[in-house]
């Protein structure tokens, strides 16, 4: 047996002896990613309204299908067998990446399963097997997932480059969806970076700092990054909403692209 009422753990009749309101942060977390998820599911299935040029929803990115809307992607739209929703060929990989990850792990462990819902707070199931079996042991390919994520990396701090285009495909130019897929290829490569696995990657398996400078360095900055984990994983996530809202506002005709120059 195992889980709370394994032999030898402590006999507390109680469900927590906690005074805080120790619900308020698994709620808030099981409303945001409820929110998050079907949004996102609408998005990616509408297949509408993703492209005002020169901006492309990160939903869609890239978008190489030839159901994409044309002029979409600058990668050429050479799949012509995927019947769905670009999106859906797309968003299977930072998907992956976001659903292995260690963070968002403990997020909907505690706020979907309630496995547990917060410290110090027994949880309803009477077994505990952790990741140790199938499905939860595919956790573990996580870290493959991230080296997909820095290709989606690179794609995404492209598109927010050809921001700096005009509709004609004119170079020179700004406008607020520039500034809002900057700061999306921002995000995104500060949640990758900061990324447990990548941490690991730079110095977890160094006997000796002093023989890696470069690698510890970097083992230095990226685990400074990982202490904001948490708040970059939300941040880009939310991000990623506004992204796609203001290119769907734009693709719409529902507003109107603020041009800088």
């Amino acid at each position: 047996m195992s889980g709370v009422n394994t032999p030898g753990r402590a006999r507390i009749a109680a469900r927590t002896l906690r005074k805080d309101n120790w619900r308020r942060a698994p709620l808030i977390t099981f409303l945001g990613l409820s929110l998050f998820v079907i949004y996102g599911t609408v998005r990616a299935f509408w297949a509408v309204n993703y492209y005002a040029s020169p901006y492309l929803s990160p939903f869609y990115s890239p978008c190489i299908t030839t159901k994409c809307v044309p002029d979409a992607s600058d990668f050429g739209q050479p799949i012509s067998w995927w019947p769905l929703s670009p999106a859906l060929l797309i968003l299977i990989f930072p998907l992956g990446f976001r659903l292995t990850c260690y963070y968002y792990r403990k997020a909907y462990y505690r706020s979907f399963w309630l496995s547990p819902p917060a410290c110090a707070v027994a949880e309803p199931h009477q077994r505990y097997t952790g990741e140790t079996q199938f499905p939860l042991i595919m956790q573990n390919v996580h870290r493959y997932f991230w080296y997909v994520a820095m290709i989606f990396g690179v794609i995404l701090t492209y598109d927010a480059i050809l921001g700096f285009r005009n509709p004609a495909g004119e170079w020179g130019h700004m406008g607020l969806g520039t500034v809002i897929l900057l700061i999306n290829a921002g995000l995104i490569w500060a949640y990758t970076l900061s990324c447990h696995s990548c941490r690991h990657i730079m110095g977890g398996k160094l006997r000796h700092f002093s023989k890696h400078p470069i690698r510890y360095k970097a083992w230095q900055q990226i685990s400074k990054l990982n202490a904001k984990h948490m708040q970059l994983a939300w941040a880009s996530l939310i991000w990623l909403a506004v992204t796609d809202l203001y290119i769907l506002g734009l693709a719409s005709g529902t507003i109107s692209d603020l041009r800088f120059f």
